[in-house]
């Protein structure tokens, strides 16, 4: 009887992600009001005015199919590798790095669209790649060269925690390409060699001290731990329901540092508690388990591929950004998915959830047919 009243078109939205996408993008936005003391005002109105947006964009993305976004990753790989150029000369400086460009009334971080680029074009090249040649060189070279130079890019500005999530989510196609192993063992060995040339030669003297203090936070607590310790003590502050919303301390105090961005979950948790956490993981969880529904069920290698790369770009971002809070990380600048302020992660990961939507509206299409 429903049926009859709601629209074929409405009522085939993917209703159990776009629950979960609003219960997170509010909440988010209560904890950045919250934040600035009650106020709107500098974040949670342009969050929630953001976020509605952005989210229509989503939904109209997945009426697109996932064929045109497979055609259309070449030209927008191209756009994003002039952006960065462009960056990298007339952009402005942003948490110590230069990634951000102005672009008149608003400010994107170009580095942030190349993710779900990269995913599409390396999904794009394994899906038409002939089963026979995934375990030979061919199949390895061609993702290198098409990384290397937005990595590059991304390095020059420099951008340590974006390069991670990039590389990341690259790796997780690959792997479910279904590449021969000892690629990521041997290139695993590759990259811990490499660690103390990286340290020493590319990373800032900012980027070395983050290092040394996720090793041993306590040797510095008011200067280069200082960020780990406050979120420490905001988290456990929180007990198990929180202090109350409005009654934080830590984040109204201003001890608590970038409560805005990258460190939303202790200021979170100060106010909601063990509670509020574990509601925000679980709302997560649905969310990625939804994204590996629509990759184990979607035709076409192309579309598993980009699914599950998509998704995993996500998860990326979410598990970072925890693990970074709690100490367990490097603090490397990654916002927390959808609740965290911030117009360009947010816009990377609704384009993330329109193309899966558009996979998931094909997959659901290719059904009834």
């Amino acid at each position: 009887m429903a049926s009859s009243f709601v629209p074929a078109q409405v009522a085939r939205l993917p209703w159990t992600l776009i629950f979960v996408v609003l219960a997170i993008g509010l909440f988010g936005g209560m904890c950045l009001f919250s934040a600035a003391g009650g106020s709107m005002r500098p974040w949670a109105l342009l969050h929630f005015v953001r976020f509605f947006a952005l989210l229509g964009l989503a939904v109209a993305m997945s009426y697109v199919r996932p064929e045109t976004y497979r055609d259309f990753a070449w030209p927008a790989y191209g756009v994003v590798i002039l952006l960065l150029i462009v960056t990298l000369v007339v952009g402005t400086i942003g948490g110590g790095a230069k990634s951000w460009l102005e672009l008149g009334v608003i400010r994107i971080q170009p580095s942030e669209l190349m993710k779900p680029v990269s995913v599409l074009l390396l999904a794009g090249f394994y899906g038409s790649l002939p089963p026979g040649e995934i375990r030979r060189f061919g199949a390895i070279w061609p993702p290198i060269a098409i990384l290397a130079v937005p990595v590059g890019l991304i390095i020059m500005q420099p951008d340590l925690g974006t390069t991670l999530l990039l590389l990341f989510a690259a790796i997780t196609v690959m792997f479910l390409a279904g590449l021969p192993l000892w690629y990521f063992i041997g290139g695993g060995l590759l990259v811990a060699a490499a660690i103390p040339i990286a340290y020493n030669l590319i990373m800032l003297p900012h980027q070395q001290k983050r290092v040394l203090i996720f090793l041993s936070p306590e040797e510095d607590p008011l200067g280069a731990g200082y960020h780990i310790t406050q979120s420490k003590i905001a988290i456990g502050s929180g007990g198990i329901f929180g202090k109350g919303f409005l009654n934080g301390t830590q984040s109204h105090l201003h001890y608590l540092p970038e409560q805005h961005t990258d460190f939303i979950f202790p200021a979170m948790a100060e106010e909601w508690g063990l509670a509020g956490g574990l509601f925000l993981i679980g709302c997560f969880v649905v969310l990625f388990r939804w994204g590996m529904k629509v990759a184990e069920g979607a035709k076409g290698r192309f579309a598993r591929l980009t699914a599950a790369g998509l998704t995993m770009t996500i998860f990326f971002y979410f598990a970072i950004n925890l693990l970074m809070v709690v100490g367990l990380a490097p603090v490397v600048g990654i916002p927390l998915p959808l609740f965290s302020y911030g117009g360009s992660a947010m816009l990377t990961v609704m384009i993330c959830l329109g193309i899966l939507m558009s996979i998931d509206r094909d997959t659901r299409r290719n059904r009834r047919a």
